[in-house]
């Protein structure tokens, strides 16, 4: 260590100096005594190191308390706060993908404040099990004979893959191998599952011979995975539920539909994109079928299994069910979704995922507009004009499907478009936007007109 930075280093504050500077400064003040401390020793750490490597140090009392009060901020904004995205996606995977229906909502709130029959049977008394309204409720939508709910859909394939086929082989068409978002490979999860991968066929083409072919003493399921995060096109084949389905039950074996997005509906949205719906798969023969709570349902994240009854008990008994259960609060909001699906129109309409991937585009043109003439008035100086562009559904639901929508197109003036993006990121709510051409880009199919004035008033804020 040189005779500098031993210099700079016997200038730092102490902590207790510092902590009684924080006591007289308005915005560390007000911060919780513990969150103030670290806070400040990060500063001073900052500060020690900056020394030690030989750069310019920051060591005087009000430069380490300025830069404990950013260090306090940046953690703020790091937590769980409201977001309006304004990015056209409507299941975005960084923004928590559903929004929750208002009936759902109000069941978190009425659930959360008090106690709740989480256990126990009211009618007799008796313990009762956990999930057994929002089943039942499975069972009528889909027609299926039994139904479980874990705490996503990940977690329903290992838990298949676990009790049918634990040290046994799993066969599934080599260009079914999805990966999807935060490093979830399907091959890792059978060898977590405790099954063998056996991969048949090609990337592209995968007969049902193939299958045939790799059938023997040691396989366990043949298991089929909707791709819902990508698409091949081309020179491509492959088997569907109704031909694997076949093919298990003539060799005595399980057969595991993997559908991930989990469509309830056939929607107009659906049927274009070729988007398999629950019933349909379960109709096709599938002897369990699993889904997502929080994908094309429009749900909380959850992980649900349908099927035969003894297939779905085999999976209720295995004792890593227990680790992948699902708490109150998302029983609370999935059996409230679930409820609105008992009446398709009114799903249709109130559940938000369904309501944006449906909302027509004259619809859309006249929110745009409204949206519009309020962020004219916030910032008269900027360029603002309504436009033709695209959305998707996002959250590996849909995937390449193009969703006609209209954003509006703001240039702003005497500020640079990215200072913008930043800075609408970090006010509260945070506004997520696309850029795009040197321009933002707001997308009215994910944007509620509630949002309006908030974008707006945000907006009037921006200097420049």
């Amino acid at each position: 260590m040189s005779n500098a930075a031993r210099g700079d280093l016997s200038k730092l504050p102490s902590m207790t100096a510092l902590l009684e500077a924080a006591g007289r400064d308005a915005a560390l003040s007000r911060l919780p005594r513990a969150v103030c401390a670290d806070a400040l020793r990060d500063a001073v750490s900052e500060a020690r190191t900056a020394a030690l490597n030989g750069g310019i140090a920051t060591i005087d009392a009000a430069a380490l308390l300025t830069r404990a009060g950013a260090i306090a901020e940046q953690l703020r904004v790091s937590r769980l706060r409201c977001v309006i995205n304004a990015t056209g996606i409507v299941l975005h995977t960084g923004l928590g993908r559903s929004v929750l229906a208002e009936a759902a909502v109000q069941r978190l709130l009425d659930v959360a404040s008090g106690y709740c029959s989480l256990e126990i049977d009211l009618a007799t008394g008796e313990r009762g099990r956990r999930g057994a309204y929002a089943e039942s409720l499975i069972r009528r939508l889909t027609g299926a004979a039994a139904a479980l709910v874990v705490n996503n859909n990940a977690a329903a394939t290992m838990l298949a893959l676990r009790a049918l086929a634990f040290g046994k082989e799993v066969i599934v068409s080599r260009g079914q191998l999805v990966e999807i978002g935060g490093s979830y490979r399907l091959p890792d999860v059978m060898s977590a599952g405790g099954a063998i991968l056996r991969e048949v066929g090609t990337t592209n083409k995968t007969h049902l011979r193939d299958y045939e072919a790799a059938i023997g003493p040691r396989t366990g399921l043949i298991m089929h995975v909707h791709t819902s995060n990508f698409r091949i096109v081309g020179f491509s084949e492959s088997p569907g539920v109704v031909e694997l389905a076949a093919l298990a039950r003539s060799r005595g074996l399980p057969m595991l539909d993997d559908l991930g997005s989990g469509a309830l509906l056939d929607g107009d949205v659906w049927t274009a994109a070729k988007e398999p719906t629950v019933a349909t798969s379960l109709r096709s023969g599938a002897d369990l079928v699993a889904f997502s709570g929080d994908k094309l349902l429009g749900g909380p994240q959850a992980g649900i299994l349908i099927g035969r009854a003894d297939v779905i008990e085999k999976l209720r008994s295995d004792p890593m069910t227990r680790a992948v259960r699902v708490d109150k609060l998302t029983l609370a909001a999935l059996e409230a979704t679930l409820a609105l699906y008992l009446d398709p129109a009114v799903a249709a309409q109130s559940i938000p995922t369904l309501a944006r991937l449906s909302e027509k585009e004259d619809a859309l043109q006249d929110r745009a507009a409204e949206l519009l003439a309020q962020m004219q008035a916030a910032r008269p100086r900027d360029a603002f004009e309504i436009i033709s562009e695209t959305s998707y559904a996002g959250g590996g639901s849909l995937p390449a499907w193009p969703l006609p929508t209209r954003a509006i197109r703001w240039r702003p003036s005497g500020v640079a478009v990215q200072e913008v993006c930043d800075r609408l990121r970090l006010m509260d709510p945070a506004i997520l936007v696309r850029l795009r051409d040197d321009a933002i880009l707001l997308d009215l199919r994910t944007i509620s007109p509630g949002e309006y004035e908030l974008i707006a008033a945000a907006a009037s804020k921006l200097t420049g």
